[in-house]
């Protein structure tokens, strides 16, 4: 019998010292709270970083999908190719652009957009597809790329799960179009909220810079600085995502940790997959050889015939281990059923994923010790 541990472990917790409250505290002192030079500063070690040419900080990865969609001219009439699997942000913004977000089966073993789905729903109307690198396992983006470049589609990639994720030896943020990261609290590294869009485009990174700020022709903090000039000029109709000073100066201190986080990350989920990897009814995740996966999440799959996902999660909860299920798909919410007229079956990888996926816990002040409760008790379950 396994003794209940006191605390409870959950499924994610920012990693937040001394560097970051001390940051906070100086921006705080500085009564610059608003986009300003900290922002400036985490964009441009993020380009640093992934070896891009322009980032953009926003308010929120949802905002980048958003600006990217309406910088590239999509909107009413359009199709958009998004996964079924994943959160309803990435057809969300298709649909606040006047879209049409078409919805795509995934790979059993990746959970990500199946190319060769992408290939067959295809039609005149297709104007981009929205890959999304799920739990922190790039999609195959060489697939993908190729059939982008064969039907002249944009790619914009949501990479809200995959910082610092690699396909072909290449970091997440030079394949598409746009891809847009979020730094949300259960991220990789966190502003607590807060998103970036990068590009190596330049002219579309300055078409990004200028939606994220209500289409102003120039920085907002640039207009209230000493240097600055109170005149600007709105040259198209943008939104109101810039990133905040705060969140800025706490991204410039996360992203010196982000390798260390990564490395966490991948060293408990190699030491949950060998425990696990010969218990019956579990599929452990799998890492294909053309990615580096960044272990976002650590997605279990069950044999539900054995041990219902509700009892075992239930039963992990009992022992003081937090889980969640990742995701829903979107063809199985109301709205979509109701607008689209989806019927469950419809994307029969993607149910049978969402029927048996069980997020494990994983951040990076996790011990081993910890994975070793944690698997004890499913083993226990089991």
């Amino acid at each position: 019998m396994i003794t209940k541990r006191s605390d409870f472990l959950p499924l994610a917790k920012a990693t937040i010292t001394a560097e970051e409250f001390k940051a906070v505290e100086e921006v705080l002192k500085s009564g610059w709270l608003t986009t300003g030079a900290k922002v400036k500063e985490f964009e441009e070690n993020m380009q640093q970083y992934l070896g891009v040419k322009k980032a953009i900080g926003l308010t929120s990865c949802t905002g980048g999908l958003h600006i990217a969609l309406a910088a590239l001219g999509i909107g009413p009439g359009d199709e958009v190719l998004v996964p079924t699997y994943t959160f309803v942000a990435t057809a969300h913004v298709v649909e606040w652009v006047g879209a049409t977000p078409i919805m795509v089966d995934s790979e059993k073993d990746t959970f990500n957009i199946d190319p060769v789905a992408i290939e067959k729903a295809i039609t005149p109307k297709t104007k981009a597809i929205i890959p999304v690198h799920f739990a922190g396992h790039a999609c195959d983006m060489g697939a993908i790329m190729q059939i982008a470049k064969k039907h002249k589609l944009y790619v914009i990639e949501d990479a809200a799960h995959a910082i610092g994720t690699e396909y072909g030896g290449q970091k997440i943020g030079n394949f598409g179009d746009v891809t847009v990261f979020s730094f949300y609290v259960t991220k990789t590294i966190t502003t607590a909220e807060g998103g970036m869009a990068v590009t190596n485009n330049e002219e579309l990174g300055k078409k990004l810079k200028r939606f994220g700020y209500f289409g102003v022709d120039k920085d907002a903090f640039n207009r209230y600085s000493e240097k600055g000039t109170w005149y600007y000029e709105v040259i198209e109709p943008g939104y109101k995502y810039n990133m905040d000073n705060i969140q800025g100066t706490m991204g410039v201190e996360q992203l010196k940790k982000v390798e260390a986080f990564i490395a966490k990350r991948r060293e408990l989920a190699q030491h949950y997959s060998k425990l696990l990897k010969e218990v019956a009814g579990i599929i452990i995740p799998t890492e294909k050889s053309y990615t580096r996966h960044a272990y976002h999440l650590y997605p279990l799959l069950l044999n539900t015939d054995k041990v219902s996902r509700d009892e075992f999660i239930a039963k992990l909860k009992e022992y003081n281990i937090g889980t969640s299920v990742h995701f829903i798909p979107l063809h199985l919410h109301p709205f979509y059923q109701q607008k689209y007229n989806f019927q469950k079956g419809d994307f029969p990888t993607a149910e049978w994923l969402f029927e048996r996926e069980v997020s494990l816990p994983m951040y990076p002040g996790m011990t081993l010790q910890d994975v070793e409760y944690v698997v004890n008790v499913i083993k226990e379950i089991i």
